[in-house]
């Protein structure tokens, strides 16, 4: 299949478009801009608030007659160049294919052979997340502003989160049952004279932020991290290379041990010199607190190994100037036996998870921010789809302002893409070309050249609450449409297979939640009868560890939960989750959210999902869940909690 690279079939129609909209933007903007004046969110109202002056008042009166006489100005230039736009939305393409070809190494057609279907298995890793990049005015009415520098700092927070190296430490604890970490400062005592990290004996803690430098400041790169976690040795992996800690559970109070420390490497202990979990050379840019040397990036993502899986590689990498990380795992072995219902890690984490493969995004509507973000996340992706949607009559039955405001970002190759707009959105949804878009992606070949493949779906569904029936229409069509789909680029048959199917991906925003009564018909959907929800024991049932992804907009700039590591420890209380997320609509009369705090029950409104399916893979594999993650990295910059998932692809017969 043909991927599009740009929006139009010819250079005419594209110079027309831009034309048409030179003409519109003027409009656009300071309409925007205007509206955008008169919606202040609470972390402007509190700057006026501490403003005896009123400066920023008197800046609104001043401005708002120079915006409105440009608006007005501004008009008959944009009504004609939305008889040119207009029309040419019919030839527009639905979205907008992006490759960044000087990726070398590490690539994605390097990634491919990685995995030829053999071995150990292979873990993948997906993400999704809601960012709210709307324009200005609108976004405000989720108390979010400034809508082109957050996709530029979205992007570099999950870039800086997925692509840090990981070092991998296994806790041996028959006592410790929950998904911690443990301070690096409980593990590594600065060097001795003999220039030997030694142990220390210590607890097991929450984790705590640490840097690690190799031999002459190198770092492995993300091959290396990825070699670790498939345990393939053929990737170029020693174990000399690579820094792993056992701690012991003993009691005794035993020192941990640090296992085959890189010859000449120093682990220096990032609680000493400065406030907990900053390096000592710390220096924060661009506001951004997830990035990895901010004092909020004390959290990492848990990646779990496969026992006997220690390969790793010390090569360097691209991102040499970014500080190890310490990534906490547990033996497979030894967690089973403690968790019998459980197969698999889970945590609210700092950070994006490391070696991220696949980022599913809902709400990048504004077409700037859209280009802001894929600018940055081109440092990690290769691969990336964008400006996806129709416009105008195109397409549906109904006007379309907004696109659908999906984005999809990969590193590995993708084969086919397809999109489908929803039809029957009402009132202000209608007016946004929400859909779903539908990836198959190659993610290795066999030794016999069979393509390995997976299959991802991303949608974001129907918003207005009392709408259950159209949402329910809506993942109908969801499953249909992906058969459909599964069923024009499948290139094999029972007798010639050609293809093997690894995974099956459905992800996004639905916008319903399993704890909600009102939500109930959407619960009860077929849609859970085929895909698994790692988060859900059945309908209206979530697991006890599982967390709302729907922060209480009002305290998104609260100093309990402004930066990555403060939401962190909130969300880790059930006190702070009562706080700080968003909670079914009480049915009761009285005040909002924080004054009916002892009605509350559950841990908050999940709504965004991601449900993997066993049906069409190869009869051969298994797809298990390794690590499940509700992420807090983008604090501050948008009103949801992004999830990530990694799935462990492997032989039948091979234990997980």
């Amino acid at each position: 299949m043909v991927l599009y690279t740009t929006p139009f079939p010819n250079s005419c129609l594209s110079a027309l478009h831009a034309v048409s909209w030179a003409l519109i933007f003027p409009c656009y903007w300071l309409a925007d801009r205007l509206l955008a004046s008169f919606i202040p969110t609470t972390y402007e109202k509190r700057q006026r608030a501490d403003d005896p002056c009123y400066l920023q008042l008197l800046c609104t009166l001043l401005f708002t007659p120079v915006y409105l006489a440009l608006l007005v100005a501004s008009l008959p230039f944009a009504f004609l160049g939305f008889l040119l736009w207009s029309p040419l939305q019919s030839a527009r393409r639905p979205y907008i294919y992006s490759r960044l070809e000087d990726k070398g190494s590490a690539g994605g057609v390097a990634l491919l052979n990685e995995w030829k279907g053999t071995g150990p298995g292979k873990s993948f890793c997906f993400a999704t997340a809601n960012l709210c990049l709307l324009p200005d005015s609108l976004a405000r009415l989720n108390n979010v502003f400034n809508t082109q520098a957050r996709a530029k700092e979205i992007g570099q927070r999950i870039r800086n989160g997925a692509s840090r190296p990981q070092i991998k430490i296994y806790i041996d604890s028959p006592t410790n049952t929950s998904i911690s970490a443990a301070s690096f400062s409980s593990l590594v005592s600065p060097q001795g004279s003999d220039g030997v990290a030694r142990g220390v004996p210590g607890s097991i803690k929450r984790t705590a932020s640490v840097e690690y430098k190799g031999d002459s400041g190198r770092h492995a790169s993300d091959e290396a991290a990825n070699g670790l976690a498939s345990g393939d040795p053929a990737d170029g992996g020693c174990l000399e290379d690579a820094c792993i800690v056992r701690i012991s559970g003993d009691e005794g109070g035993r020192p941990p041990e640090a296992i085959d420390p890189p010859a000449g490497g120093q682990a220096r202990n990032g609680a000493s010199g400065g406030p907990r979990g900053q390096t000592p050379n710390h220096s924060q840019q661009d506001g951004d607190s997830g990035s990895l040397g901010s004092p909020s990036a004390s959290r990492e993502s848990l990646v779990k190994a496969r026992a006997g899986a220690d390969g790793g590689s010390g090569e360097p990498g691209a991102n040499n100037k970014l500080p190890y990380k310490a990534s906490v795992v547990k033996k497979a072995a030894a967690r089973r036996r403690r968790h019998p219902d459980e197969a698999f890690d889970h945590e609210v984490s700092a950070f994006f998870p490391a070696n991220l493969d696949f980022l599913c995004l809902q709400e990048v509507f504004d077409k700037r921010a859209a280009a802001k973000l894929k600018e940055q996340l081109h440092g990690y992706f290769e691969y990336i789809l964008y400006d996806v949607g129709v416009y105008g009559c195109h397409g549906c039955c109904s006007f379309k302002c907004l696109n659908s405001g999906l984005f999809f970002a990969s590193r590995y190759p993708i084969m086919d893409v397809a999109y489908h707009c929803y039809p029957n959105g009402r009132l202000s949804d209608s007016l946004a070309s929400k859909g779903a878009l539908y990836l198959k992606v190659q993610v290795g070949s066999t030794p016999q050249d069979q393509r390995i493949v997976g299959y991802i779906s991303c949608t974001h569904l129907h918003a207005l609450p009392e709408d259950s029936d159209i949402r329910c229409e809506q993942l109908n069509m969801l499953q249909d449409w992906l058969a459909d789909f599964r069923k024009s680029t499948s290139s094999s048959s029972t007798a010639n297979p050609e293809e093997l199917v690894a995974f099956d991906i459905i992800c996004g925003d639905f916008n319903f939640d399993n704890c909600s009564s009102d939500d109930k018909l959407e619960q009860q959907h077929s849609l859970f009868t085929r895909y698994k929800d790692p988060c859900r024991l059945g309908p209206g049932e979530e697991k006890p560890w599982a967390i709302g992804t729907l922060l209480d907009k009002d305290g998104l700039y609260d100093e309990e939960v402004c930066t990555p590591d403060n939401l962190q420890k909130v969300l880790e209380s059930e006190e702070g989750r009562r706080e700080y997320l968003a909670f079914p609509t009480s049915k009761s009369p009285g005040g909002g959210q924080k004054g009916r705090k002892d009605l509350l029950k559950g841990n908050g409104r999940r709504i965004d999902y991601m449900l993997h399916g066993e049906e069409g893979l190869c009869p051969d594999w298994k797809a298990e869940v390794e690590e499940f993650s509700f992420i807090t990295q983008l604090s501050g910059l948008t009103d949801h909690l992004p999830v990530a998932m990694r799935l462990m692809v492997s032989a039948g017969e091979d234990e997980a």
